[in-house]
């Protein structure tokens, strides 16, 4: 996978190459200032191995959206999507049990991609080929026990 850096546009020039984390409650808050320059319609691919901060980077997009905390903001592992409601919904994708793009358009889940929420999709490699040109990509990565640098690619 060719992880060159993104153009900067306008709209995301908040959004620096990478930044380091050195807690959760520092990634929710990041999370956060990104949640602010998002518009209905974005989609945000999270590349990462696991525990990496994926989940709780969505925790804090999640939790602007209305009414949640971000204790009911989970992991839709086993089901794939949760969906948390809005003025402008979050759609939370977990594709770590995913086969193949293929089975994420069988399951219907690529009208999401369309659907003028927000895309919140972890593992987001699984359907790189369906994934709109306008996504942005994060990675996630361990740097030491409680830090995690994040760090904005393009696949293109």
């Amino acid at each position: 996978m060719d992880r060159r850096r993104a153009p900067r546009t306008t709209e995301l020039a908040p959004l620096e190459e990478e930044i380091l984390s050195s807690s959760p409650e520092e990634t929710l808050e990041f999370a956060k200032k990104i949640r602010r320059i998002l518009r209905p319609g974005a989609i945000l691919c999270l590349t990462g191995e696991l525990g990496a901060g994926k989940t709780t980077f969505v925790k804090g997009i999640a939790s602007c959206a209305g009414d949640l905390s971000e204790r009911e903001v989970s992991s839709p592992t086993f089901s794939y999507l949760h969906i948390y409601p809005g003025e402008v919904p979050i759609y939370h994708f977990d594709l770590y049990r995913l086969k193949s793009a293929e089975e994420f358009s069988a399951l219907g889940f690529d009208e999401y991609l369309n659907a003028g929420g927000i895309c919140c999709i972890e593992w987001a490699e699984r359907i790189e080929s369906l994934l709109p040109k306008h996504s942005l990509f994060l990675s996630f990565t361990h740097v030491e026990e409680e830090k995690r640098k994040i760090a904005r690619f393009d696949w293109a």
